[in-house]
């Protein structure tokens, strides 16, 4: 196993270990877990691989973690189990949700750095209007439209940065993108995340920060798959 592996590892072993501390350990919802400093004893994990695992629950629903307070269970695992089911991934006999997150990250941050210097004035107030739009949608809780958008405003970069293959890896699998962008709105009271995500990317296109509108993307590609439930160690 890869150094990269055995890292990715760490986390999602902490997660099933505390899906089954609920399951065994007869958690109801509302209940509070062991506080994150004995769970990561317990567990024999990092702080870090703990947090990254609690953060993959909350994206999927079963813990709530409330700073200050703690980890609470929102479902048992039987629940949850339920739900998981209507999220599945279509494509999973071509490839994974998590390996497309983990492409997208590549090719959309070094698509991001190259567009920040190339994006016209105009160009801008394009895309403040799609995020404006998706905004709207988001709140109207139309989250086909808004996945649609989402999907544009990240297309416009990938043609602004004048990479040609690139672009041409998305135009083919774009069914597999869009719906890798529909899936962090599984979680509707955290959709609005990814507004305020991409009103972060734009800044750093519109003062042309190469760098920044790079970081700002992985970032963004980073927390929509936790969003999913999906660990995505770098």
């Amino acid at each position: 196993m890869t150094d990269t592996a055995a890292r990715g590892a760490v986390p999602k072993q902490a997660l099933q270990a505390i899906q089954k501390l609920i399951r065994e350990g007869g958690y109801q919802p509302g209940d509070a877990l062991p506080s994150q400093r004995d769970l990561a004893e317990r567990l024999s994990v990092s702080r870090a691989s703990l947090r990254e695992a609690l953060s993959s629950l909350s994206a999927l629903g079963v813990v709530s973690v409330q700073a200050g307070k703690g980890v609470y269970v929102q479902a048992t695992a039987a629940a949850n189990g339920a739900s998981a089911k209507a999220f599945s991934w279509p494509y999973a006999e071509q490839v994974s949700a998590a390996d497309t997150f983990q492409l997208r990250y590549v090719l959309e941050g070094f698509a991001a750095g190259r567009a920040a210097s190339s994006l016209t004035a105009l160009d801008i107030d394009e895309l403040h209007d799609n995020v404006e739009a998706m905004r709207l949608e988001l709140r109207a809780q139309h989250f086909e439209a808004a996945a649609r958008l989402d999907f544009e405003f990240h297309r416009r970069l990938l043609q602004a940065s004048g990479n040609l293959a690139i672009e041409h890896i998305i135009s083919a699998n774009e069914s597999v993108f869009l719906e890798s962008q529909k899936l962090p709105f599984i979680r509707p009271e955290r959709a609005m995340e990814t507004w305020q995500e991409h009103r972060k990317i734009l800044r750093q296109l519109a003062r042309h920060a190469n760098d920044p509108a790079r970081k700002a993307m992985q970032e963004h590609i980073r927390n929509a798959a936790s969003r999913t439930g999906i660990i995505f160690p770098i």
